[in-house]
This record gives structure tokens, sequence and C-alpha cells, in this order.
């Protein structure tokens, strides 16, 4: 099968191509890609972009590339700078994929089109109504309408996964910043945090997910969301990598009220909100469409990620 992949020297593209060797696998990107006995197409993704050589006998398509939430963004406008690459980019490319023949899209949405949090308990399902006001979120909503409008005028198949938080060897932002605090044994003020639930899924996961999605016939068309299968509290998910980076686990049983009065004083709801809060996802859809189950356990995916972390460490010593 010919498979073109978007974003190969991301985290989750390079992680992605490493499992579909089986394949023909072609990489459309800016950045030349190690693996020499791969086609690289250069390209970027907007809404001018001609892809046609790219395309060329292609029957599945996955769609990893885009611009990505970052924290304190500078652009003039971040709704403007996601959507010219996470709406206009991502519909361009998929138009000229469907013109071109190719079976099927595979779109790596986020779960911000659910939003941002969720009652404990009531964790987002993938046919929840809401349109998100986050700007990396609102551009991946609308590249979802429109991959399902083209979908409809076209017949080639979109198939939309709606990842939480995703880790793994190589993983950076806020979880690199949690394993570098935790190795060097700076007690954190959060083993308060226990009654909150997080939904995470492992790079490893989320691969094995894409990769059922390329062939099976019941993925045609829909929407899924992605997890471990294991949710978790903040403090637990400390502990967790403490364990896995064997580490001290030096958490401060602070209480999670004091956290959020704290954070409400000095203007960063946002955090405590991240760090307090819950945000869950329901795969069952997932596991019962696709007979899909996680083949990764959360232990071991953390002691993988540790792992890499600490071999990185070491090397940059």
């Amino acid at each position: 099968m010919n498979i073109l992949v978007t974003g190969g020297t991301g985290f989750l593209g390079s992680s992605l191509i490493e499992q579909l060797s089986p394949h023909c696998i072609s990489v459309l990107g800016r950045n030349q890609l190690k693996l020499n006995s791969l086609a690289h197409h250069y390209g970027v993704i907007d809404n001018k972009s001609s892809y046609e050589k790219a395309l060329i006998n292609i029957e599945v398509l996955i769609h990893c590339a885009a611009r990505v939430h970052v924290m304190n963004d500078s652009a003039i406008s971040p709704l403007e700078a996601f959507r010219e690459v996470n709406t206009a980019g991502t519909l361009n490319l998929a138009q000229q994929a469907a013109d071109a023949g190719v079976k099927r899209f595979i779109f790596i949405s986020t779960i911000k089109v659910n939003g941002e949090s969720t009652e404990l308990g009531f964790p987002f399902k993938p046919d929840d109504n809401f349109i998100p006001i986050d700007p990396y979120g609102l551009s991946k909503y609308e590249a979802e309408v429109g991959l399902q409008k083209i979908a409809k005028q076209t017949g080639m198949e979109v198939v939309i996964l709606r990842p939480p938080l995703v880790y793994g060897p190589g993983v950076k932002a806020n979880f690199a910043s949690m394993m570098k605090w935790i190795n060097i044994g700076i007690p954190l003020p959060l083993g308060g945090i226990k009654e909150n639930r997080r939904s995470l899924v492992s790079l490893d996961n989320l691969v094995d997910l894409i990769i059922t999605c390329i062939e099976h016939p019941n993925a045609a068309n829909q929407t899924f969301l992605v997890s471990d299968d294991n949710d978790v509290s903040t403090s637990q998910l400390l502990a967790n990598m403490a364990s896995a980076l064997d580490a001290p686990n030096r958490l401060l049983p602070i209480p999670s009220t004091w956290f959020t009065v704290a954070a409400k004083l000095i203007g960063k709801t946002d955090i405590s909100q991240r760090l307090c809060g819950s945000l869950q996802v329901d795969i069952s859809k997932t596991k019962e469409m696709l007979n899909w189950r996680p083949p990764y356990r959360s232990v071991e995916s953390m002691k993988k990620t540790a792992d890499a972390f600490l071999e990185n460490l070491s090397l940059n010593k």
C-alpha cells in the first residue's frame, strides 16, 4: 500500500514512519529525513502549494503536520496563524488528495476540539457538540468540518483522531519539564491533587491506532478519541513518573484548593486548571468499532519515556 505521511520529522510522524516500514512510504515536509530509503517530497502545508507530485499513486494520506499549540504565542494573530496551516493548509492538501484519487485521509486532530476540561466522571465523547474558542482547537475544529464536506463531495474517506496529551520518548514542553524537576529532586507542591483525573495517550498507543485506521473498514468517515484507557490524578501521574525515573517521590501534600487559590492570586488560573482539573476521554467507540485496545500499558510507556529522557541527559553531559 502506498502511504504518504506529513510531519515525518515530528514527534508523532517520525515514530509512525518507523512502524510503517512494511508499506511503501513517502514523506511530505520541509525537512529532510535521516532515512534515505524513503521518498521525500519537499513542501509546506499552506493554502497555495501544489502537492501533485507527492500524491502520485498514493492510496492513504496520514496528516500529522500542524502548527502546534504553544504557550505564550508570539504571533500577532494566533488564530489566523493556526488557521493558515491547520485549516486552510489541511483542506488544500485534502482537496488535492481527493482529486488525485487518494482513498483515505487520516487527520490527527486534538482533544481541544472537544474542550479544555471535563467534570469528573463525565468524559468527552467523539460526538459531543462543541465549538472551541482556543485558537489551536478552533483551527482543528474548522479543519474537521471542512474535511467532512470534502468527504461527502468527493467520496474520499476521512478518519479523524483526537488525542489528548501525548507522551513518549522525545516528548517536550510541559511533560519534559515535569521529568526534569522530578529527576533533580525538587519538592513539588502537587501531592494533594488526588481527586482529578486526566487521560493521556502514549506515543506507541497512538501510532498503533493510526496504523489500525489505515485499512479498517469501520474507520471510514468516523471520529475517534484515543487514550491509554487508564486515567490518573496529577499526583499519581507524578508518582508514576518518579518511579519510572527511579527518583524519589518528593511531592508535598498541599491541598489542591490551596493551589487553586494561589494560582488565582497570581493570575495563573490556566495553569491551575491543567494541574487540578480533569480532562477525560471516552474511548468506548474506538474499542467497539475498531476492535482496538491500547496494546501498551501506561507503566511500560512511562518507563520507556523516562529511559529516553535519562539517556538524552547522559549524552548531553
